[in-house]
């Protein structure tokens, strides 16, 4: 049988009890996975191992258990329904230690369902948007069925996978999933102001998705001489590689060139990451290693949270009890940023959620996971400023912290803070 198969046909591979590894984020293969669902009747406690995955997740709905459970190793908006309800799991991991368990046969994986382009001349596809972990799982898997799609950017660094590597290749037409750039609100921009001051001249830059980086990435275009190490970046980074603003010059560790290991916005991006020399698409287990990103100098991460107590702990991946998103690579680039020369590990979040309750906290929620330690935390940002709290006793922390929370609650804070942490703050 040739390599070039039907869906039905690959996927007739997958058998019960089988571990499966799906491609994550932006090249989730949706029509290998609409066949495996499809096939579920025959199909028995198959586990699916996967990262945050955009699009539809149907192997997560209740009519489906027994058939499948999946273990996220990081929650998407697709699967935090079912994980809170307990009918599929979460693994705590950093990011950069995912290829690990792999690896080391923590979590074997017996099949793997990739996206990728399409074969140059050569015979080597790319895994385009998305090479995390995917890059490990695909050799360390038993079966690699992969979906070949003419509209997967080709991208360079590790991303490369010969067709030798693959048991069956699937021919598809999909768009690549696209995630809208956010609206910027008046908190954001301030949000994005605060941060951009931190920014030196040179630095090298880690940040997310979502409304505070745009943010921040708007506020850079006067800077000079940016590098980017980052697990991810979407379009907000276009404009200023256009512009000169990121050039990479003041790098040490791959110079010149942006360093990610996924990339998920629009088109615009994608079609900015295709065949671009500039772009290095990375296993996580190198871009996340906090050893190789001390080794820029001013790295500066920014990173997020869901909420934040006085003495410093930051909460990033659930809201107390229930999970809500996952370790990912924030304390990588926490600690990595704080190792390097000049380096500054930012956590940037507005003070209250959007029904009016503080995000900056006199304790942790009861189950709240501690994502980043107090020893970890340099910089807290709010809309109401900034908090340094590197070197700082708790009582300076308290007091530092309650200036950057909403003004409607920094009288209740600080009483709080005198009631469990034996602290007088002024306010």
């Amino acid at each position: 049988m040739g390599k070039l198969v039907s869906a039905e046909v690959a996927i007739s591979a997958v058998q019960s009890g089988h571990r499966l590894y799906l491609h994550s984020v932006a090249a989730a293969p949706q029509t290998l996975i609409g066949e495996l669902v499809r096939q579920a009747p025959r199909l028995r406690d198959v586990e699916i191992v996967h990262l945050h995955t955009e699009g539809p997740a149907p192997y997560a709905e209740p009519r489906y258990e027994g058939h499948f459970r999946v273990n996220c190793l990081f929650i998407g908006s697709n699967m935090r329904k079912a994980v809170q309800e307990g009918r599929a799991d979460y693994t705590p991991v950093f990011l950069s230690e995912i290829p690990y368990l792999f690896r080391s046969n923590i979590l074997d994986i017996d099949v793997a369902l990739i996206h990728v382009s399409t074969p140059d001349k050569h015979g080597f596809c790319s895994l385009g948007v998305t090479v995390e972990a995917a890059h490990e799982a695909l050799m360390s898997a038993e079966i690699v069925i992969a979906q070949i799609n003419p509209n997967m950017p080709r991208t360079h660094g590790d991303a490369l996978v010969h067709t030798d590597q693959l048991t069956y290749m699937v021919e598809v037409n999909d768009p690549i999933f696209e995630v809208q750039p956010p609206i910027l609100g008046d908190i954001e921009q301030r949000i994005g102001q605060f941060v951009a001051s931190l920014v030196d001249d040179g630095a090298t830059l880690q940040m997310g998705i979502g409304a505070i980086p745009d943010a921040v990435l708007h506020e850079l275009h006067g800077h000079k001489d940016l590098g980017v190490h980052t697990e991810m970046f979407s379009d907000g980074l276009v404009p200023l590689v256009e512009k000169g603003v990121v050039n990479g010059a003041r790098k040490t560790v791959h110079p010149n060139k942006i360093v990610a290991t996924f990339v998920m916005g629009t088109k615009r991006v994608y079609d900015f990451i295709d065949d671009n020399p500039m772009v290095a698409m990375l296993d996580v287990a190198y871009v996340n290693n906090p050893t190789v990103i001390q080794r820029n100098p001013k790295m500066t991460a920014i990173n997020s949270a869901i909420e934040v107590d006085l003495s410093g702990q930051v909460c990033a991946d659930s809201i107390g009890t229930a999970p809500y998103s996952g370790v990912g690579g924030q304390v990588d680039f926490i600690r990595g940023a704080a190792l390097s020369r000049g380096g500054k590990p930012i956590i940037a979040l507005p003070s209250t959620t959007s029904k009016g309750v503080s995000r900056i906290a006199t304790l942790l929620k009861p189950g709240a996971g501690v994502v980043t330690t107090r020893a970890h935390v340099h910089y807290v940002v709010t809309e109401f400023g900034i908090a340094y709290l590197h070197g700082k006793t708790l009582r300076e922390r308290a007091a530092s912290l309650i200036l950057i929370a909403h003004p409607d609650q920094r009288e209740r804070l600080a009483k709080e803070a005198r009631e469990h942490w034996k602290v007088s703050v002024r306010i």
